[in-house]
């Protein structure tokens, strides 16, 4: 074997085994979410783990941001308030194709989430997410898996969260919901008047 293929063999290998991955120098982190409170709480709490957050509310802020000055790392919902989270995410992989970013979405959007992942993103979080597991996400290694989480949801609290928020989508119109959601009127109504499920 020449050379140059040893060197190259060692270091396809090196690459799948390695358990430090190529992080961004700089700890610049740019968060983009139209839900204000959490988007506060989260930078804080980003702030203590080492980052310089900057924060955007909308998709014209984030993508302004980025031209701005692009980061190392982006936490982005996919749903906001004037389009969509995914064209944050391609005008920072047109300014910074390393950077490491992490998409939030809710139950409704994991189609989505999965296009961010093709467009460059590392990883995505169901929302709501906490500050710990948008850290690991944002220094994981990217082909390993995520750590099972100590008290996941269950399938039934997943399914009631999903027509939670289609429900709130639908401006908490019944009728209007139930045909979004391909189900029965009268069964809509007896699983919003339940509580949700454990």
């Amino acid at each position: 074997m020449s050379k140059g293929a040893l060197d190259s063999y060692k270091g396809v290998n090196k690459r799948t085994t390695m358990t430090e991955i190529d992080l961004p120098a700089d700890k610049t982190l740019l968060l983009v979410d139209d839900d204000k409170p959490f988007l506060t709480r989260l930078a804080r709490a980003m702030e203590t783990r080492g980052f310089e957050v900057r924060t955007a509310e909308s998709v014209a802020e984030g993508i302004q941001q980025v031209r701005k000055a692009a980061p190392g790392y982006a936490v982005v919902d996919l749903r906001l308030s004037d389009g969509n989270g995914l064209d944050v995410i391609e005008a920072l992989h047109a300014s910074r194709p390393e950077a490491r970013v992490v998409v939030l979405t809710g139950y409704g959007n994991i189609a989505t989430a999965v296009t961010a992942v093709k467009l460059g993103a590392i990883d995505y979080l169901a929302k709501p997410a906490d500050a710990d597991a948008v850290y690991g996400a944002l220094i994981s290694d990217k082909d390993s898996r995520s750590a099972l989480p100590e008290n996941p949801m269950s399938a039934d609290r997943v399914r009631w969260e999903h027509i939670q928020r289609v429900y709130e989508l639908c401006n908490r119109n019944v009728s209007e919901t139930a045909r979004r959601l391909n189900m029965h009127r009268r069964t809509l109504q007896r699983i919003l008047a339940k509580r949700a499920p454990k």
